[in-house]
C-alpha cells in the first residue's frame, strides 16, 4: 500500500520573535556595538547599535550609545536628535542629558547646551563633566557677545580671536566658521577665508552664508565677474540674505562706473575718466584692491590732465592699500620725475626694481639716477635762461644778456656784497657758456658725465668775455650821474 503524505498544520505566531528575543537580540547587537566603539571602529559600531534601536526601539540607552557614535564621527546633528529622543525616552537618563548639552555646544548654541548641563547637574550635583561643560557653556556665550561687539566697531581682528576661542567649545557651528570667515576677507586675508569657506561648502553646497563669503573674497580681490557669480547663488539659496544683496549691488555699480572711467580715458577724455573714477572711489571703502587700481587709474587721468601733485597723492593712496602695487609706484615715479623730483623718482624706482629685477625697471632707475646726479649740479641752461633744445644762436644771444647784466664793472659803485655775488654769476654765466657753446662739452654734459677733465676748474671768465666782445679797447661800461645807470659802449 502506497505512503500518502500528510501536511501538517502549521501555528502562524510560532515564527513570530517574542519581545524577549527581540529584547536579547539587541543586547547581543549592543555588546558587538561596544566593541566596535572600544576599538574606535565607530562606523560598524553605528551599524549594530542601529540594529539594536531596530529590535527594541523604546531602549533609551540605545540612542545613548549611537549618539555617541555619531559624535565621535562629527555627526553633531544625528547625534543630538538620538540624544534628545534617549532623553524623551528617560528623562533621568543622565548620560543623555549630558551628550544632548555636548551637542548643542559643539553646533553653537550655549543657551540651549547650559539648559541641559544644569539638568545633569539637577539629578548629579557631584558631575565633574557636567560642571566643567556648564563653565564652556558660559565661556561660548561670552565670546560670542564680544564677537558680537567687535563686529559692530569693525574690530574684524577681535572677531577672528574670539571665533577661534569659540571653536574650541563649537567645532561643529557653522555661524562661527562663517563670521570668521566674513572677518578675515574684511581684513584682505582671502586665501584663510576662502578656505574655510571651502571646507563649509564641500559638507553642504547650498550654504548661502559660504557661497556669500566666496564671493565677498573674490569681490575684494578684484575678480568682480565672478564674485556676482557667487552672490547670486547665494541669493537663490536664500532669498532674503541681506549682506549678499548688498554685496552684489556694490560690484555691480563698482564694476559698471571703473569700466565707464576706462572706456573715458581710452577716448581721451581725461577730465570726464577723472571724475568718473572718483566717483567710482565712494562706491566702497571696503574694497582695498578695487580701490587701490582706481587711485591709480585716477592718478594717469590726473596726471594726462598735468595735475602731477594730486597724482602723486592718488598713487600714494593705492599704495598705502596695496603696498605691493608696483603700477602705482611706477606711476607715482614718473610724475616725481615730470616735477624734477629726482631723489622721491629714484627711491621709487628701487622699490620696482627690487620687487622685480626687469630691463625696463634697471633702465627706470638708471635714468633716475642719472638725473638726479645732473640736478646736483649747476644746470647751465638755467644759468643762461635757455630750454634744453635751445639752438647756437639763442645760447648765443642768452650769453651776450646775462654776460653784461653780471658783469663785474657794471656794479663798481654797488656794496661789497653785491659785488660779490655779480661777479659769481658772471663767472657761471661764462662756465655755462664754454659748455653749451661746444658741441662735445655739451653731449657730455647733457648725459650726465662730469667735465672736470675738460679744464673746467681753472677757466677765465674775463677772457670768455673778451674772446666773445672783441679785444681789449672793443667793449666799455660808462655811467651817468644816476647811481646803478648803465650803457654799454662798442668800438
Amino acid at each position: 500500500m502506497a505512503a500518502v503524505d500528510c501536511d501538517m498544520p502549521v501555528d502562524p505566531e510560532s515564527n513570530i520573535p517574542t519581545q524577549e528575543d527581540l529584547e536579547r537580540e539587541a543586547e547581543i547587537f549592543k555588546e558587538k556595538g561596544n566593541a566596535f566603539y572600544i576599538k574606535k571602529e565607530y562606523s560598524e559600531a553605528f551599524n549594530y547599535y542601529t540594529k539594536a534601536i531596530d529590535a527594541c526601539p523604546k531602549n533609551a540607552s540605545y540612542y545613548g550609545n549611537r549618539a555617541a557614535t555619531l559624535m565621535m564621527l562629527s555627526r553633531f546633528r544625528e547625534a543630538l536628535e538620538d540624544s534628545q529622543q534617549a532623553v524623551r525616552l528617560d528623562d533621568c537618563f543622565t548620560k543623555g542629558h549630558l551628550r544632548e548639552g555636548k551637542c548643542h555646544l559643539s553646533l553653537g548654541n550655549a543657551m540651549a547646551a547650559s539648559r541641559c548641563f544644569q539638568k545633569v547637574l539637577e539629578l548629579d550635583p557631584t558631575n565633574t563633566q557636567a560642571l566643567q561643560e556648564h563653565k564652556n557653556a558660559a565661556a561660548l556665550l561670552e565670546f560670542e557677545k564680544m564677537a558680537e561687539y567687535g563686529f559692530e566697531k569693525r574690530d574684524f581682528r577681535k572677531v577672528v580671536f574670539c571665533m577661534d576661542r569659540a571653536l574650541e567649545f563649537a567645532s561643529a557651528c557653522h555661524k562661527f566658521k562663517i563670521l570668521k570667515a566674513e572677518c578675515l576677507a574684511l581684513l584682505g586675508r582671502y586665501h584663510e577665508a576662502q578656505s574655510v569657506a571651502s571646507d563649509i561648502l564641500r559638507m553642504d553646497s547650498t550654504n548661502a552664508d559660504a557661497l556669500y563669503v566666496r564671493g565677498l573674497c573674490l569681490y575684494y580681490e578684484d575678480c568682480i565677474e565672478k564674485a556676482v557669480q557667487f552672490f547670486v547663488q547665494a541669493l537663490r539659496m536664500a532669498p532674503d540674505h541681506e549682506k549678499a544683496r548688498l554685496a552684489c549691488r556694490n560690484a555691480k555699480a563698482l564694476k559698471a562706473k571703473k569700466e565707464e572711467g576706462n572706456n573715458a580715458f581710452k577716448d581721451r577724455d581725461y577730465d570726464a575718466a577723472y571724475q568718473l573714477y572718483t566717483e567710482a572711489l565712494t562706491i566702497d571703502p571696503n574694497n582695498i584692491k578695487t580701490n587701490a587700481k582706481l587711485y591709480c587709474n585716477r592718478a594717469t587721468a590726473g596726471a594726462k590732465l598735468n595735475k602731477l601733485e594730486q597724482a602723486i597723492e592718488d598713487c600714494s593712496s593705492a599704495i598705502k592699500l596695496d603696498e605691493s602695487y608696483i603700477k602705482a609706484y611706477l606711476r607715482r615715479a614718473q610724475c616725481y620725475m615730470d616735477l624734477e623730483q629726482y631723489e622721491e623718482a629714484v627711491r621709487d624706482y628701487e622699490k620696482v626694481y627690487h620687487t622685480e629685477k626687469t630691463k625696463e625697471h634697471k633702465t627706470l632707475l638708471k635714468n633716475a639716477q642719472l638725473e638726479l646726479k645732473k640736478s646736483k649740479r649747476k644746470d647751465y641752461y638755467k644759468v643762461l635762461g635757455v630750454s634744453k633744445d635751445a639752438t647756437e644762436d639763442e645760447i648765443k644771444k642768452a650769453y651776450r644778456k646775462r654776460a653784461l647784466m653780471h658783469h663785474p664793472d657794471r656794479h663798481s659803485g654797488a656794496s661789497a656784497e653785491v659785488q660779490k655775488e655779480e661777479e659769481k654769476k658772471f663767472k657761471e654765466v661764462g662756465e655755462a657758456f664754454t659748455v653749451l657753446s661746444d658741441p662735445k662739452k655739451k653731449s657730455r654734459y647733457d648725459s650726465g658725465q662730469d667735465l672736470d677733465d675738460d679744464g673746467m676748474g681753472d677757466f677765465d671768465a674775463n677772457n670768455i668775455f673778451k674772446a666773445f666782445f672783441g679785444g681789449p679797447g672793443n667793449f666799455s661800461f660808462e655811467t651817468n650821474s644816476a647811481p646803478g645807470n648803465f650803457f654799454f659802449q662798442f668800438g
